[in-house]
């Protein structure tokens, strides 16, 4: 009896030093997130891409596309035009080609990465090259791949369109078998997509785009994963397991594999039922400044794994965009509000020329009044529009406030 004990308790890993109040764990989320205190301007966009270690794509385009809101959130209005080029390599007819500063790949899901984290995703190319072609359905997959990569060397980035067509006429999902191919290559790693154009992929050789120094893929699976788990760590603070796993779709068992090597301390929360891990620096200097007030993406890597969100902030999301219009409760694309540390509300967020249009606003209590009809207010001069309107509110006093705020 003794033995298992003994077994089950070295399992657990050692018993944490450190113990936090939830209030301090919510303060190291938000700082690592580049949340609290003052932004690093300098730094710039990149910074905040090198800082989060990821950032979500996505279609969904209402104040702007996600990618673009991350960076707001933090830094405040941010052009769209310095944007894209902080992100994505500068074409040539707008400045002089250089090394990509990030490229596009599978982590949280389909994200932008710095280009310095393109060595740890060699083990996500070869398990895709191990599983085989993507859905066995091209019918000459030697041909339609060396097809694409002469192309690619002959002329240089190209979309799939150019290449040749992305779909065959049908549904959106209904690929050519030159997309196909693309995509495998992208996949598995001889392709890679170091900028959008028109929200359409280009496609480079890897070789070619790839800075030579970090264009290879020796690093063995465990030093891939240990390096992502760490990464992550870094990027959210203080996490648990499935926290440390979520964030670039691991699997729990390849984060208790290499948990011991990160460097992570392991830690305990009050109220947290599992054990969790923090990051030394967070540790070393408790985080101190001024709260960002702002509007959040749902796809921000601060809140977009759910239960992570329920258990920090005490506050439920979904996004309802794929949810039928009459049971959406807090719209198409709710936006949570970020005041003084909290998420103290939420709004489904529209344009109309120059009107901004709040479609449904929902308050946590008249204190985030004025919070909101602030981040409305920038986010409204941010796109360029002079107005705020309010639709819906959850409540008619807090509406009646609202409205009397932002005028």
């Amino acid at each position: 009896m003794v033995s298992s004990m003994t077994t089950a308790a070295a399992a657990k890993g050692p018993a944490p030093a450190h113990h936090l109040s939830a209030g301090e764990a919510r303060r190291m989320a938000l700082r690592a997130q580049g949340l609290l205190g003052a932004p690093d301007r300098r730094a710039g966009v990149r910074g905040v891409l090198r800082q989060l270690g990821a950032v979500q794509l996505d279609t969904i385009s209402v104040l702007a596309r996600s990618h673009e809101l991350v960076p707001y959130a933090r830094l405040g209005a941010v052009g769209r035009g310095p944007v894209e080029s902080a992100y994505w390599t500068p074409r040539a007819a707008e400045a002089a080609p250089g090394p990509p500063h990030s490229f596009e790949y599978w982590s949280h899901a389909a994200c932008i990465l710095p280009i310095e984290e393109w060595p740890l995703f060699a083990f996500r190319r070869r398990a895709f090259q191990a599983r085989g072609h993507r859905w066995h359905v091209m019918k000459d997959a030697e041909r339609s791949c060396a097809a694409v990569r002469d192309r690619l060397k002959a002329d240089g980035p190209l979309t799939a369109t150019q290449l040749g067509g992305a779909k065959n006429g049908g549904e959106w999902y209904d690929w050519s078998e030159t997309k196909i191919a693309v995509e495998w290559l992208l996949d598995t790693g001889e392709v890679v997509c170091t900028e959008r154009r028109g929200w359409k992929r280009v496609y480079d050789l890897a070789e070619r785009a790839v800075p030579e120094p970090l264009f290879h893929d020796d690093l063995t699976d465990t030093e891939c994963i240990r390096r992502l788990v760490a990464q992550a760590g870094a990027a959210m603070g203080v996490a648990t397991r499935a926290d440390l796993a979520d964030y670039h779709r691991l699997k729990g068992d390849q984060v208790d594999a290499v948990i011991e090597g990160t460097g992570l301390v392991p830690v305990e929360v009050a109220g947290w039922s599992k054990p969790a891990w923090a990051d030394p620096a967070v540790l070393a200097a408790p985080p101190r400044g001024r709260h960002r007030t702002t509007l959040l993406s749902p796809f921000d890597s601060l809140v977009w794994d759910r239960p992570r969100t329920e258990r920090i902030f005490g506050f439920t999301h979904r996004l309802e965009a794929y949810v039928p219009k009459p049971k959406r409760v807090h719209g198409y694309f709710a936006m949570p509000l970020l005041t003084g540390g909290r998420l103290a509300g939420r709004v489904d967020p529209a344009r109309e020329g120059g009107t901004l249009v709040a479609r449904q606003v929902s308050l946590d209590g008249p204190e985030a009044v004025a919070p909101m009809a602030r981040a409305l207010r920038e986010a409204a001069e941010w796109v360029g529009c002079d107005t705020v309107r309010i639709e819906r509110c959850d409540s008619p006093a807090l509406a009646a406030a609202l409205v009397t705020a932002l005028a």
